[in-house]
């Protein structure tokens, strides 16, 4: 398919679920997410394949449990940023709620900026964008998607609400002015790094390969490091826009040092999230693809 006709099809498939109604959307897309994921064995051998790694305790019906749950997950996820447009500072408080709302407040007010600590947990695309509604919009490192016109037509919705993206090439000077005027950076930090950009941290027991980014710079910035994400909560039929408490760095006076400790306390909180909601991380993502040198590669299966 030409990058042209991947446009117009990724276009009309948003375009089509952002018009049906949410319950409506929601099952259609995580309908067709069930039946994308049953046809592609990679993404369903890298998810099993995660879940023996991080759970080695659970047996097979609790995996496959979770695995359906994810995948549904991520249907919803689709059908919620279809339905961008829709939310406003009106109605959202509708869909999302937030919880612990106070630990944000407590790392803005620090006066030094402050680095928003996230994942790809439960419809993170929702995440930031709910809080802009809510009166704190950031800005967002932005990954460049392979299609251009996708790539703009995305970060066009992800901008509705008053967020801005912080691209690859100018992240370190841009981040650096937006925390020195007390402004908000969203990093998703859970996945997989290359050798280069990272060090191994453990992360459900095993070394996983992980940005030094965000630990780089709240060391030289003193920027607040606040943890946040959003998750499904079936008692209320609401997300939740959970904020934990400020992390509190390590500082040794030892610089290199300091950055593993704090990657490390990043990479557990990040764990520990995952571990209260495990159906609504991306397991099908090969986060331990990276090995330390000498080291066998982790997924056989994958060139």
């Amino acid at each position: 398919m030409t990058g042209w006709l991947q446009y117009v099809a990724a276009v009309t498939i948003v375009k089509f679920l952002g018009a049906l109604p949410r319950p409506l959307a929601r099952a259609v897309a995580s309908t067709v997410a069930r039946l994308c994921f049953a046809v592609l064995p990679k993404p369903r051998k890298i998810a099993d394949f995660n879940l023996r790694l991080a759970f080695p305790e659970w047996d097979d019906t609790k995996r496959r449990e979770v695995t359906r749950k994810m995948v549904s997950n991520l249907g919803w996820m689709a059908a919620e940023f279809a339905r961008l447009p829709k939310y406003t500072k009106e109605n959202i408080e509708q869909f999302v709620i937030l919880d612990g709302h106070e630990n944000f407040l407590a790392g803005k007010q620090r006066g030094k900026g402050v680095l928003y600590l996230t994942g790809h947990i439960g419809a993170w695309e929702l995440s930031s964008f709910a809080h802009a509604l809510y009166g704190f919009p950031l800005h967002y490192m932005a990954r460049p998607i392979d299609n251009p016109r996708i790539d703009a037509f995305v970060n066009r919705y992800r901008c509705l609400s008053g967020n801005q993206p912080i691209f690859k090439n100018e992240s370190a000077r841009v981040m650096l002015k937006i925390l020195k005027d007390q402004g908000t950076v969203g990093i998703l930090a859970d996945q997989n790094t290359m050798l280069q950009e990272g060090v191994f941290v453990d992360f459900f027991g095993t070394p996983a390969c992980t940005s030094t980014g965000i630990a780089r710079v709240a060391l030289h910035t003193d920027a607040a490091v606040v943890p946040g994400y959003v998750f499904w909560d079936p008692g209320i039929r609401k997300y939740r826009l959970r904020f934990e408490p400020p992390v509190e760095l390590v500082r040794t006076g030892n610089a290199e040092s300091d950055v593993q400790e704090n990657t490390a306390r990043f990479a557990k909180i990040i764990e520990e999230i995952i571990r209260q909601h495990p159906e609504q991380w991306v397991w099908m993502h090969a986060r331990w693809k990276s090995v330390p040198w000498g080291d066998q590669k982790r997924y056989p299966f994958l060139s």
